[in-house]
């Protein structure tokens, strides 16, 4: 009986992360990020630890990414681009292998860090503070890099960079994946390299990206150019608000 009950336990999270993978796809699809940033705290709030969710998320992100620069690699920034790999990467690769070192339970962390970013998208006295980091691009870039190292969540960072520059919409997507999948190149690097017993299957891995590159491909014709931004940032702040304090409940 207890064996029935564990084993429903855990049909009833697969199809949970299923779902979490065909929506954060959807997201990622548009914006060039969403699979990392919506999907780690949703799985952390599904009971998945921070290492397996990455396990779960970075080869999903890393193939839509991939997809996305095939058709639009001639818009990335190179300047800015060059800017992440020197700036932010060195931290992400850090403090990715600190968190899983020392096993930090970032729960309350990544719940803070949702509810600022929330308050920056729908408060103007928030954006309106936080905007003059823009100017000092290395130091943003290397703070981008530890957040990401330590939450996963860079992306919300990235997002607000990237737009903030005078790119057209193509330009827009294709450096944000372009810095994106760079990001989780390097983190699933760091997870190979340390010693970890993961959860999750390798069949099940499989399945999961097989699931969000066909997401992608259906969301790339169906969706990309109809999108509201304006709709989306509100449902972004309300989306990040409520994972947030979610996770910080989670976390009490």
């Amino acid at each position: 009986m207890r064996r029935t009950n564990k084993n429903n336990k855990g049909g009833t999270q697969c199809q949970s992360t299923l779902l979490t993978v065909i929506l954060t796809t959807l997201i990622q699809s548009v914006f060039g990020v969403g699979v990392l940033l919506f999907g780690t705290p949703m799985l952390l709030l599904l009971g998945l630890g921070f290492v397996n969710a990455l396990l779960v998320l970075l080869p999903i992100s890393i193939a839509i990414n991939s997809l996305q620069l095939l058709k639009h690699y001639r818009y990335v920034d190179i300047g800015f681009y060059k800017n992440v790999l020197i700036y932010s990467i060195p931290f992400v690769v850090l403090f990715l292998w600190i968190i899983t070192s020392v096993k930090i339970n970032i729960s309350a962390l990544v719940g803070g860090l949702l509810i600022l970013v929330a308050l920056k998208a729908i408060s103007p006295v928030v954006d309106k503070a936080l905007r003059p980091l823009f100017n000092y691009e290395r130091t943003y870039l290397a703070i981008m890099g530890v957040i990401h190292g330590m939450t996963n969540l860079g992306g919300s960072l990235l997002t607000a960079i990237v737009y903030g520059k005078p790119y057209q919409k193509d330009q827009t997507r294709a450096t944000a994946a372009s810095c994106y999948a760079t990001f989780a190149l390097f983190q699933l690097a760091v997870l190979f390299f340390i010693s970890h017993e993961f959860d999750v299957s390798y069949a099940d891995n499989i399945g999961f990206l097989q699931v969000g590159v066909v997401t992608f491909l259906l969301a790339e014709e169906m969706l990309y150019s109809k999108i509201d931004n304006k709709k989306y940032n509100m449902l972004f702040a309300g989306f990040l608000l409520a994972s947030g304090i979610l996770l910080l409940v989670k976390s009490l």
